[in-house]
Protein backbone atom coordinates (compact mmCIF):
# COMPACT_ATOMS: atom_id res chain seq x y z
CA UNK A 1 0.00 0.00 0.00
CA UNK A 2 1.77 3.15 -1.20
CA UNK A 3 1.57 5.63 1.64
CA UNK A 4 2.27 9.32 2.17
CA UNK A 5 3.05 10.08 5.80
CA UNK A 6 2.22 13.75 6.34
CA UNK A 7 3.13 15.47 9.61
CA UNK A 8 1.23 18.70 10.28
CA UNK A 9 3.27 21.32 12.14
CA UNK A 10 2.16 24.71 13.38
CA UNK A 11 4.15 27.02 15.63
CA UNK A 12 1.23 29.09 16.93
CA UNK A 13 -0.15 26.56 19.40
CA UNK A 14 -2.07 28.26 22.21
CA UNK A 15 -1.16 25.62 24.79
CA UNK A 16 2.50 25.31 23.80
CA UNK A 17 3.80 28.04 21.44
CA UNK A 18 6.65 27.09 19.08
CA UNK A 19 6.19 23.41 20.00
CA UNK A 20 7.50 21.88 16.73
CA UNK A 21 10.90 23.51 17.19
CA UNK A 22 11.33 22.86 20.91
CA UNK A 23 14.45 20.79 21.47
CA UNK A 24 14.38 17.42 23.21
CA UNK A 25 17.92 16.44 24.21
CA UNK A 26 19.19 18.85 21.58
CA UNK A 27 16.98 17.73 18.67
CA UNK A 28 13.87 19.69 17.56
CA UNK A 29 10.68 17.74 18.19
CA UNK A 30 9.45 17.92 14.59
CA UNK A 31 12.75 16.45 13.41
CA UNK A 32 12.39 13.54 15.83
CA UNK A 33 8.87 12.78 14.57
CA UNK A 34 9.97 13.09 10.95
CA UNK A 35 12.79 10.60 11.57
CA UNK A 36 10.37 8.12 13.16
CA UNK A 37 8.18 8.43 10.08
CA UNK A 38 11.14 7.58 7.86
CA UNK A 39 11.96 4.53 10.00
CA UNK A 40 8.43 3.20 9.44
CA UNK A 41 9.52 2.63 5.82
CA UNK A 42 6.00 2.61 4.36
CA UNK A 43 6.28 5.57 2.00
CA UNK A 44 7.23 9.20 1.58
CA UNK A 45 7.38 11.43 4.66
CA UNK A 46 6.36 15.08 4.32
CA UNK A 47 6.11 17.84 6.90
CA UNK A 48 3.15 20.14 6.28
CA UNK A 49 4.14 23.40 7.92
CA UNK A 50 3.03 27.01 8.00
CA UNK A 51 6.30 28.64 9.11
CA UNK A 52 9.56 29.00 7.20
CA UNK A 53 11.55 28.02 10.30
CA UNK A 54 10.14 24.48 10.20
CA UNK A 55 10.39 24.31 6.40
CA UNK A 56 14.06 25.30 6.51
CA UNK A 57 14.88 22.79 9.26
CA UNK A 58 13.40 19.78 7.45
CA UNK A 59 14.84 20.89 4.11
CA UNK A 60 18.30 21.27 5.66
CA UNK A 61 18.12 17.64 6.82
CA UNK A 62 17.36 16.45 3.30
CA UNK A 63 13.65 16.02 3.98
CA UNK A 64 10.58 17.29 2.20
CA UNK A 65 8.41 20.06 3.63
CA UNK A 66 5.40 21.80 2.10
CA UNK A 67 4.24 25.25 3.13
CA UNK A 68 0.52 25.54 3.90
CA UNK A 69 -1.83 28.35 4.88
CA UNK A 70 -1.30 29.23 8.58
CA UNK A 71 -5.03 29.98 8.91
CA UNK A 72 -6.18 26.42 8.20
CA UNK A 73 -8.48 25.32 11.04
CA UNK A 74 -6.94 21.93 11.87
CA UNK A 75 -4.05 19.55 11.36
CA UNK A 76 -6.27 17.40 9.15
CA UNK A 77 -6.94 20.38 6.88
CA UNK A 78 -3.19 21.02 6.77
CA UNK A 79 -2.51 17.40 5.78
CA UNK A 80 -5.16 17.63 3.05
CA UNK A 81 -3.74 20.90 1.72
CA UNK A 82 -0.21 19.48 1.58
CA UNK A 83 -1.38 16.29 -0.12
CA UNK A 84 -3.10 18.32 -2.83
CA UNK A 85 0.23 20.00 -3.59
CA UNK A 86 1.96 16.68 -4.32
CA UNK A 87 2.50 16.19 -8.06
CA UNK A 88 2.05 12.40 -8.03
CA UNK A 89 -0.78 12.24 -5.48
CA UNK A 90 -2.75 9.77 -7.60
CA UNK A 91 -0.04 7.18 -6.86
CA UNK A 92 -0.96 6.97 -3.17
CA UNK A 93 -3.44 4.53 -1.66
CA UNK A 94 -3.08 5.83 1.90
CA UNK A 95 -2.38 9.10 3.69
CA UNK A 96 -1.16 8.86 7.28
CA UNK A 97 -1.70 11.90 9.47
CA UNK A 98 1.18 11.56 11.95
CA UNK A 99 0.94 14.02 14.82
CA UNK A 100 3.98 16.27 15.17
CA UNK A 101 4.09 15.97 18.97
CA UNK A 102 4.84 12.24 19.22
CA UNK A 103 8.66 12.13 19.11
CA UNK A 104 8.94 8.60 20.53
CA UNK A 105 6.25 6.83 18.54
CA UNK A 106 7.40 3.39 17.43
CA UNK A 107 7.77 3.10 13.64
CA UNK A 108 5.89 -0.21 13.82
CA UNK A 109 2.94 1.61 15.39
CA UNK A 110 2.91 3.98 12.44
CA UNK A 111 2.70 0.95 10.14
CA UNK A 112 -0.21 -0.40 12.19
CA UNK A 113 -2.46 2.55 11.41
CA UNK A 114 -2.79 1.30 7.81
CA UNK A 115 -4.26 -2.03 8.94
CA UNK A 116 -7.88 -0.83 9.06
CA UNK A 117 -7.61 0.27 5.41
CA UNK A 118 -6.54 -3.26 4.53
CA UNK A 119 -9.71 -4.49 6.24
CA UNK A 120 -11.92 -2.28 4.11
CA UNK A 121 -12.20 0.88 6.20
CA UNK A 122 -11.69 4.28 4.60
CA UNK A 123 -10.35 5.81 7.84
CA UNK A 124 -8.19 4.13 10.47
CA UNK A 125 -6.66 5.16 13.77
CA UNK A 126 -4.93 3.73 16.85
CA UNK A 127 -5.90 2.92 20.41
CA UNK A 128 -3.82 1.89 23.38
CA UNK A 129 -4.43 0.59 26.89
CA UNK A 130 -6.06 2.78 29.53
CA UNK A 131 -5.97 2.72 33.32
CA UNK A 132 -8.83 3.52 35.66
CA UNK A 133 -7.07 6.77 36.57
CA UNK A 134 -6.68 7.73 32.91
CA UNK A 135 -10.35 6.97 32.24
CA UNK A 136 -11.24 9.64 34.81
CA UNK A 137 -8.86 12.18 33.22
CA UNK A 138 -10.90 14.51 31.00
CA UNK A 139 -7.78 15.56 29.08
CA UNK A 140 -7.50 12.02 27.68
CA UNK A 141 -9.64 11.00 24.72
CA UNK A 142 -11.30 7.61 25.05
CA UNK A 143 -12.68 5.35 22.34
CA UNK A 144 -15.28 2.62 22.71
CA UNK A 145 -14.56 -0.28 20.36
CA UNK A 146 -16.59 -3.18 18.97
CA UNK A 147 -14.22 -6.07 18.27
CA UNK A 148 -16.76 -8.34 16.55
CA UNK A 149 -15.46 -7.60 13.08
CA UNK A 150 -11.92 -8.86 13.65
CA UNK A 151 -9.45 -9.66 16.37
CA UNK A 152 -6.98 -7.32 14.68
CA UNK A 153 -9.20 -4.39 13.73
CA UNK A 154 -12.10 -3.04 15.77
CA UNK A 155 -14.94 -0.72 14.87
CA UNK A 156 -15.11 2.58 16.73
CA UNK A 157 -18.43 3.20 18.47
CA UNK A 158 -17.78 6.51 20.21
CA UNK A 159 -15.07 9.00 21.15
CA UNK A 160 -15.32 11.12 24.31
CA UNK A 161 -13.35 12.79 27.10
CA UNK A 162 -15.70 12.89 30.11
CA UNK A 163 -15.52 9.82 32.32
CA UNK A 164 -18.26 7.21 31.92
CA UNK A 165 -16.79 5.08 34.73
CA UNK A 166 -16.55 2.18 32.31
CA UNK A 167 -13.51 0.21 31.19
CA UNK A 168 -15.02 -2.68 29.23
CA UNK A 169 -13.92 -2.25 25.59
CA UNK A 170 -12.78 1.30 26.41
CA UNK A 171 -9.30 2.38 25.32
CA UNK A 172 -7.16 5.49 25.10
CA UNK A 173 -7.36 6.99 21.65
CA UNK A 174 -4.11 7.84 19.88
CA UNK A 175 -4.50 10.64 17.35
CA UNK A 176 -2.68 9.08 14.40
CA UNK A 177 -4.92 8.47 11.38
CA UNK A 178 -4.87 6.74 8.02
CA UNK A 179 -7.14 7.86 5.19
CA UNK A 180 -7.95 6.66 1.73
CA UNK A 181 -7.31 9.81 -0.36
CA UNK A 182 -10.98 10.16 -1.32
CA UNK A 183 -11.99 9.72 2.34
CA UNK A 184 -9.69 12.55 3.43
CA UNK A 185 -11.12 14.82 0.75
CA UNK A 186 -14.68 13.92 1.75
CA UNK A 187 -13.93 14.38 5.45
CA UNK A 188 -12.55 17.92 5.17
CA UNK A 189 -15.49 18.92 2.94
CA UNK A 190 -18.01 17.98 5.65
CA UNK A 191 -19.23 20.67 8.04
CA UNK A 192 -18.42 20.13 11.73
CA UNK A 193 -21.11 18.04 13.42
CA UNK A 194 -22.89 19.03 16.62
CA UNK A 195 -21.13 16.35 18.67
CA UNK A 196 -17.78 17.39 17.21
CA UNK A 197 -18.39 20.98 18.31
CA UNK A 198 -19.75 20.01 21.73
CA UNK A 199 -16.94 17.57 22.58
CA UNK A 200 -14.17 19.27 20.57
CA UNK A 201 -13.33 15.95 18.91
CA UNK A 202 -12.88 16.18 15.15
CA UNK A 203 -13.22 12.42 14.54
CA UNK A 204 -16.90 12.56 15.57
CA UNK A 205 -17.57 14.37 12.30
CA UNK A 206 -16.87 11.10 10.49
CA UNK A 207 -19.01 8.94 12.78
CA UNK A 208 -21.89 11.42 12.64
CA UNK A 209 -21.73 11.31 8.83
CA UNK A 210 -21.98 7.51 8.89
CA UNK A 211 -18.29 6.94 8.09
CA UNK A 212 -16.86 4.06 10.13
CA UNK A 213 -13.39 4.40 11.64
CA UNK A 214 -11.37 1.22 12.07
CA UNK A 215 -9.13 0.82 15.12
CA UNK A 216 -5.81 -0.97 15.54
CA UNK A 217 -4.84 -1.68 19.15
CA UNK A 218 -1.18 -1.08 20.05
CA UNK A 219 0.03 -1.56 23.59
CA UNK A 220 1.79 1.18 25.57
CA UNK A 221 2.11 3.94 22.98
CA UNK A 222 4.32 6.75 24.39
CA UNK A 223 2.70 10.04 25.35
CA UNK A 224 2.33 13.00 23.04
CA UNK A 225 3.77 16.31 24.21
CA UNK A 226 0.99 18.76 25.00
CA UNK A 227 2.59 20.73 27.84
CA UNK A 228 6.00 21.73 29.11
CA UNK A 229 5.57 19.15 31.88
CA UNK A 230 5.20 16.46 29.20
CA UNK A 231 8.40 17.77 27.62
CA UNK A 232 10.34 17.38 30.87
CA UNK A 233 9.05 13.82 31.26
CA UNK A 234 9.96 12.96 27.66
CA UNK A 235 13.51 14.28 28.08
CA UNK A 236 13.90 12.10 31.17
CA UNK A 237 12.74 9.02 29.24
CA UNK A 238 15.04 9.72 26.28
CA UNK A 239 18.06 10.30 28.54
CA UNK A 240 17.28 7.07 30.39
CA UNK A 241 17.04 5.15 27.11
CA UNK A 242 20.32 6.63 25.90
CA UNK A 243 22.04 5.60 29.11
CA UNK A 244 20.78 2.01 28.78
CA UNK A 245 21.89 1.80 25.17
CA UNK A 246 25.45 3.01 25.75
Amino acid sequence: MKTAIIIPARMASKRFPNKPMVKISGVPMIERVWRQGIKANIGDVIVACSEKEVFDLISSKGGRAIMTDPNLPSGTDRVHAAFNLIDNKSDYESIVNLQGDMPMIDPNDIKSVNLPLEYGYNIGTLATNITSKQEKNENITKVAIDWKKSDLVGNSIDFYKSSKKELLNIYQHVGVYSFRPIALSNFVSLPPSKREIDRKLEQLRALDAGINIGITFVENIPISIDTKEDLILMETVIKSNNERNK
